[in-house]
């Protein structure tokens, strides 16, 4: 199970196997922090300190480095130390990986087994009352789409704002700006949250 917490000095054993996903995954395709620098806008030592379990990045910036990585998100979640499943289908409650954004308030959970393509990528999402990606707009490759299981929503997509409540869904163009967040104050939100990448993303780890 993979877990991104909040910043901290001293970085748990699970933030720190989160950093070395993503230090591997930049490894394995011959880039340096400058060039995923340059590529994301972000600086050097940031992501230094996310590939060491610092800093706890937002939906935003995994985005831009699951570009940058040529990765769905979903493709950020490492695989359990078990054996793995030579044909993996099944992911069980009890296994599920998951990413918990605390300074967001959003907890995602991959319902899709982690490896392999990132074609497709299925998640369970938790958004505390207030909990948002932010005021300001991000877009990656891809398409998404979701339904509201619990809860409310505002999406907001380009100049458009989406109030959306139980049982109502969604489809868009990642590439269109785009955030998300809980408008209550009091009630969770629950999404089953659907993201797509092409098929000239969709790659091996």
């Amino acid at each position: 199970m993979s877990i991104l917490r909040g910043e901290t000095t001293d970085p748990e054993p699970v933030d720190r196997a989160v950093g070395q996903r993503l230090r591997s995954l930049r490894r394995a395709r011959g880039l340096s922090l400058e060039a995923v620098a340059s590529s994301t806008g972000l600086s050097i030592g940031f992501i230094s300190q996310v590939e060491r379990g610092l800093s706890s990045p937002s939906l935003r910036v995994l985005a831009l480095l699951a570009d940058t990585l040529q990765i769905g998100i979903g493709g950020l979640f490492e695989p359990g130390p078990e054996a793995p499943d030579p044909d993996p289908i099944v992911v069980f409650r009890k296994d599920r990986p998951e990413l918990q954004l605390w300074r967001t308030g959003i907890t995602k959970q991959l319902l899709t087994p982690p490896g392999g393509t990132q074609g497709m990528s299925l998640f369970h999402m938790v958004l505390k009352p207030g909990a948002s990606t932010g005021d300001a707009l991000f877009s990656h490759e891809g398409e998404e789409a979701g339904l509201v299981l619990e809860g409310r929503l505002t999406l907001v997509v380009e100049a458009r704002t989406l109030e959306l409540a139980e049982g109502d869904s969604f489809r868009f163009e990642s590439r269109r700006p785009h955030r998300f967040a809980n408008p209550g104050t009091h009630d969770r939100t629950i999404v089953l949250w659907v993201n797509v990448l092409g098929s000239a993303q969709a790659r091996t780890p």
